[in-house]
Order: structure tokens, then sequence, then C-alpha cells
């Protein structure tokens, strides 16, 4: 996978770059960036101290990209730019769901929770939320996520490998699933975002 080979070659400016931009609301799996920086670690590649510390930096700089998106461009510039980013209206009214009624402690929980975390910071830059909490929050969540993540790839890692050595023609077969599932996931959120769009014009036109 591109993503796998990039984190290979590029180390922990792949971790970081990645890390800011999936938070950044640019729809990158964080789970692969983690959990193969974790394997990578286990294999001597990387430092797990220093994918977590960095990931987590990286992640929380990232946030504040999607915190100012909600907080200066307001609910309107996110759903004008949202199909950009494969962001439906569903996906910002279930954050704010999440947000509402739980206070900032549900901006530290939803960063480490998957889904959630995506738009969660957008969320909280239209409710106004006070930028240094904001920080805070999302740093204890990213962190969580962020540790969770490579301390499973790290876990996985030597079992991984006598898979993928004994079983390769299972690995390819599973390699090819994920492609098809990722497709498809991805093919319904665009088709998603057209409904939404098709909803939308038809209720101006009303």
């Amino acid at each position: 996978m591109e993503m796998q080979s990039f984190l290979i070659h590029h180390g922990y400016f792949a971790v970081s770059l990645l890390a800011f931009l999936q938070a950044s609301v640019v729809p990158l799996p964080s789970e692969i960036t983690f959990g193969f920086a974790g394997v990578l670690a286990h294999e001597g590649h990387l430092s797990l101290i220093l994918v977590i510390v960095l990931g987590t930096l990286a992640e929380t700089a990232g946030s504040f990209i999607a915190y100012s998106i909600g907080r200066f461009g307001g609910r309107p510039l996110v759903d004008r730019v949202g199909r950009y980013l494969l962001i439906t209206p569903k996906d910002l009214d279930r954050a704010e769901a999440w947000l509402d009624g739980r206070g900032e402690l549900a901006v530290a929980i939803g960063r480490a929770m998957p889904l959630v975390r995506l738009f969660i910071s957008v969320v909280a830059g239209i409710g106004e939320m006070r930028v240094v909490r904001f920080g805070i929050c999302s740093l204890i969540g990213t962190a969580l996520y962020v540790s969770v993540l490579s301390l499973l790839g790290y876990a996985a890692a030597s079992e991984w490998n006598r898979i993928l050595h004994d079983f390769s023609l299972a690995g390819w077969v599973i390699g090819a699933l994920i492609v098809v599932v990722g497709a498809a996931a991805l093919v319904h959120r665009i088709r998603s975002l057209r409904a939404q769009r098709i909803v939308s014009g038809a209720a101006g036109e009303n």
C-alpha cells in the first residue's frame, strides 16, 4: 500500500505529515498510519516513543486546522466545502449531537474515538469553544488514540510477520478485500454527498 511504503521510506516525517493531514479532516486512515508505525517500531526501524510523541503533536496541530475551519467559516462554509473532504451534513449532525450536553470533555473523548474524531474539532470550532481548552482536550484525546493504535501495531507485529511469511496467499486475499471494502466505503460516501446535494437543491427550489 502507498501509505505503508511512504512510512517505510520516510519514517518520522511520514508519521508527522500523515497525522497532521488526518487531523485536518483530510480523509486518510489514521489506523494504518499508527498501526503500521507500531509495526515498524517493533522491527527496530522507528522508536515507539517518538512515534507516539510526534504523532500526538502533529495530530493536535492538525486538529487546530479543523477547529479554525469551524470557528471562522461556520457551518455554511463547512457545508459548502465538506463534499471535497467527503464530509456530509449528517456527519456534522452526529458530531454536534455527541458534543451537545456533554460539555468540553466530549472533545477529549471524541478525539479518542474512530469516526467521531474526524469531525469533532470542526464542531468545537463552530461552537466557539475556547482555543486553550480545545487544545488541551484535543491533546488528551489524541494522545490516548495514538498511543493505543501504535501499541496495538507494536504488539501485533511479530504475529503479523509470521502470518505474512507462512500464509502469503492469504495476505494477498486480505489485502484485496481491504481495497474492495475501502473502495465500497468511498463510493458510498460519494453517493451520500450527492444525495445530500440533491435534497438541498430540491429544498432550495421549494
